[in-house]
């Protein structure tokens, strides 16, 4: 009898140590994905998605994951943002607001607080910037965007993108956004990633 309980603690022994093992062993691979997983992919957030594809329309230049990956970069999707000089989810100066910013919402105020009256805006200053450095050799997207980050004169003076540490890492930035961008958004709108460009 003493034998057979002594078998008996020894078989359970090893069970106990097998069954240890294979935690052990799943808890490092579970530890291994997550640290080399790809990171999730950006998706505009629902509420902004209508006004971002209106915004969009504004001109044959800009498409949604363009503009998503611009309000991505200025703010994370975040409408109370405030650097302290821009403003809102679409990061405009005060004075540029002053000039672009619109009622689009028809509440009777040009709100800069509003992503409804400050994404449309966006467009809009968006597609002027486009035509502003038109004659600039380069990429048109590139230089409307460098242009959104540092000013159009300072654009044409650079005539590309100005040597601005800030500017360039803006445009890279965006420019690695948008194909995250066109993906989700595809996956959104329930179409192919190059059905949804626009």
């Amino acid at each position: 009898m003493e034998i057979q309980t002594r078998r008996s603690g020894r078989r359970g022994c090893l069970v106990g140590l097998a069954l240890g093992a294979v935690l052990v062993v799943a808890a490092a691979v579970g530890v291994v994905w997550w640290l080399t997983r790809p990171p999730a992919l950006p998706t505009i957030p629902k509420q902004y998605l209508a006004t971002v594809q209106s915004a969009a329309k504004t001109c044959p230049e800009l498409s949604v994951p363009m503009l998503a990956a611009q309000l991505d970069a200025e703010s994370h999707w975040n409408p109370q943002a405030d650097s302290g000089q821009a403003q809102g989810i679409a990061q405009f100066y005060p004075s540029t607001w002053a000039e672009w910013g619109k009622d689009y919402t028809g509440d009777g105020k040009a709100d800069v607080w509003n992503p409804a009256d400050a994404i449309p805006a966006q467009g809009a200053y968006m597609c002027h910037l486009f035509k502003e450095v038109k004659g600039v050799p380069g990429d048109p997207t590139q230089l409307a965007l460098a242009a959104y980050n540092a000013g159009p004169g300072a654009v044409l003076k650079a005539q590309g993108i100005p040597q601005i540490p800030e500017t360039q890492n803006y445009v890279n930035r965006i420019e690695s956004l948008i194909p995250k961008y066109t993906q989700t958004y595809a996956k959104q709108i329930g179409a192919t990633p190059s059905q949804s460009a626009n």
